[in-house]
């Protein structure tokens, strides 16, 4: 049933960080919302989905390969699928997520913070 999803108050129902929690689906793709803060991501890859990035709040460094690219609130960055990657926030930093159903948010790297699924919200 199609309905008006609030983000801010998504982000009022948990804690967690580097957990991105299902608020909503469209054409195969997952809306998520995620806080991060601290350095936990590994570096790693997607075979065959793209990450995009749209940073809701705070500054979030995008490390690929060689290179930084830093997004600020209302900006986004899409990581292209094979593209080794890891992502930092400066602080805490809340993030929207357009990923593919089914995704492994650390590709075949598992570390202290990938999940065998996502939790879904209840907007």
């Amino acid at each position: 049933m199609a309905k008006v999803v609030n983000i801010d108050k998504c982000f009022e129902k948990f804690n967690d960080t580097y957990s991105p929690k299902i608020i909503g689906e469209l054409n195969g793709q997952y809306v998520m919302v995620v806080k991060l803060e601290g350095d936990k991501c590994p570096w790693h890859t997607h075979k065959n989905e793209d990450e995009m990035f749209y940073v809701l709040e705070g500054i979030l460094d995008i490390y690929e390969n060689k290179k930084k690219i830093t997004a600020n609130a209302g900006e986004f960055y899409i990581v292209y699928q094979g593209k080794e990657h890891r992502v930092v926030p400066r602080g805490h930093v809340k993030l929207l997520l357009f990923e593919p159903a089914g995704i492994s948010h650390t590709g075949s790297v598992k570390s202290e913070i990938t999940k065998s699924r996502f939790d879904r919200l209840d907007v």
